[in-house]
């Protein structure tokens, strides 16, 4: 069984740039986890903030109930850590606990953003943090130490403006039979509408250039990755 873990910085970022990969593993048997670092509440929820009277605390709670119904919707369980946004801070005990995440959880695959975002403080800040807790969770170590898992796949997905993230893709997702579930999913986040379409847009553009490169003329929908780590078969 296929198990994939998400590190997101922020309740939305999961669902727009790996929601068809999540919903495609778990639809072909496997189990996916989401680890939100932070609700989003200050950065990324402008039209929430539009509201009169609007409170920190309400943002939040609203934030988390869409991360939760558009992580039920695509079939993988959501792990909020709380730990604030503009600017995100991952601590020790907070690294700790992605540390612990992943040793519990023992991920084929890890999926996390860019080191790199002109655009955005927080989303290098959870690459950093993901990177850092999967040496620890997989480093050699000593046994009677602590526990280590077996090193996962680890992929970055694709950034909002990947050409000034320094994302170039090497992995494209075939997501054509879970794409209404992703779908379904990016509408959950009435607090940022304006992304629904921009995504929507951006799988057929990477559907496009998936078959391009494999002459598979039945994608429609495709997700980006770029592997951080070469990858290691028996064959050819």
């Amino acid at each position: 069984m296929k198990r994939l873990l998400v590190v997101s910085a922020h309740a939305a970022d999961f669902v727009w740039r790996a929601g068809g990969a999540i919903a495609l593993t778990v639809a072909q048997g496997g189990k996916a986890l989401v680890v939100a670092l932070s609700y989003g509440e200050r950065g990324e929820s402008g039209e929430l903030w539009k509201e009169p009277g609007q409170t920190l605390e309400r943002v939040k709670a609203i934030r988390e109930a869409e991360a939760r119904r558009a992580a039920e919707i695509l079939g993988a369980e959501f792990v909020p850590l709380d730990l604030g946004d503009y600017p995100l801070r991952v601590d020790e005990q907070a690294l700790g606990r992605l540390v612990e995440i992943l040793v519990d959880f023992a991920p084929d695959v890890l999926m996390t953003h860019t080191p790199k975002d002109p655009f955005n403080p927080d989303h290098p800040v959870a690459y950093e943090a993901t990177e850092l807790a999967r040496q620890l969770a997989s480093g050699a170590g000593v046994a009677s130490a602590f526990q280590t898992i077996r090193p996962p796949e680890f992929l970055l997905f694709e950034p909002h403006q990947p050409e000034l993230c320094g994302f170039v893709p090497n992995l494209f997702l075939d997501i054509t039979p879970v794409w209404e579930r992703k779908r379904a999913a990016m509408e959950v986040f009435a607090s940022q509408k304006y992304l629904q379409r921009y995504y929507a847009e951006r799988a057929e553009h990477r559907a496009n250039h998936a078959r391009r490169i494999s002459g598979l003329k039945d994608i429609e929908r495709a997700e980006a990755f770029q592997r951080v780590l070469p990858q290691v078969v028996r064959g050819l």
